[in-house]
């Protein structure tokens, strides 16, 4: 079984890699790409909880959401639940981006899952399944 992790370990690298550098939409950084898509589907969210996420150190979370702040793509707003503290939400271009970027992005994927047959393809997309479960429990 190790080598077999290994194995897929190594090959979504080299997937999200080439998804990395076929990304023509955005000139994020990879980290502030996760954060912004990590807004857009938690937001209001904390700095913190990005750290946790993504997962960063909680200044570089700081400093990724400073990045997209002045790129205009997300804002800091009053914390709903405790107005102490701040939350992170997508502005409308943030919005866009996300919607871009994850277009693009599979189409990406699906021009290499099309060059499977169907039933690698359909388990490929299974999988993704089940790899969101383990990503969501991180």
């Amino acid at each position: 079984m190790a080598q077999e992790t290994l194995q897929l370990l190594v090959a979504m690298h080299r997937i999200v890699r080439h998804l990395r550098r076929s990304r023509t939409t955005t000139a994020l950084h990879p980290t502030q790409f996760l954060a912004l898509m990590l807004v857009a589907d938690e937001q209001p969210i904390r700095i913190g909880e990005i750290a946790a996420r993504v997962p960063c150190s909680q200044p570089t979370a700081t400093t990724t959401v400073a990045g997209l702040e002045d790129a205009g793509l997300v804002r800091r707003e009053p914390d709903p639940v405790d107005g102490r503290a701040t939350a992170v939400v997508l502005t409308e271009a943030g919005a866009e981006t996300v919607e871009a970027s994850g277009r693009q992005a599979a189409e990406e994927l699906g021009k290499l899952l099309r060059r499977l047959d169907d039933a690698d393809s359909e388990l490929v997309l299974r999988a993704g399944v089940v790899l969101a479960r383990i990503a969501d429990d991180l």
